[in-house]
């Protein structure tokens, strides 16, 4: 059975998860970190998202994201994308660093965000 639609409009609310492939890391050093962040700032202040929490871990990521004035979807496409090329291209490796990409409405996830 397909997926339901994504709820996606200007000013929804999601919880974003991203985990690396086989749970490896993602981010090896500060220097990844940092450029993700910066990554990050650039495509949201060009789209009008709304960034109100982050949680950086070695092997996956939390975002809380307001929708702004394009799709969740393609702000996302636009951070993994530029975060996998550097990170390849600075770790001498190929192929996709991610396996679960999941974007929730946030109202399902407001109590996971408190207790952690």
């Amino acid at each position: 059975m397909p997926r339901r639609s994504r709820i996606d409009a200007p000013g929804a609310l999601h919880h974003i998860i991203v985990r690396g492939i086989e749970r490896k890391t993602i981010f090896k050093d500060d220097a990844d970190r940092d450029n993700f962040l910066e990554r990050l700032q650039n495509i949201l202040t060009d789209n009008n998202t709304s960034c109100f929490a982050w949680a950086l871990i070695p092997n996956h990521f939390h975002l809380l994201l307001r929708t702004g004035r394009v799709p969740i979807s393609t702000v996302m496409r636009r951070l993994l994308t530029g975060h996998a090329m550097y990170f390849n291209r600075k770790h001498n490796r190929g192929g996709g660093i991610y396996f679960k990409i999941d974007i929730n409405p946030f109202f399902a996830r407001k109590m996971f965000m408190r207790l952690n």
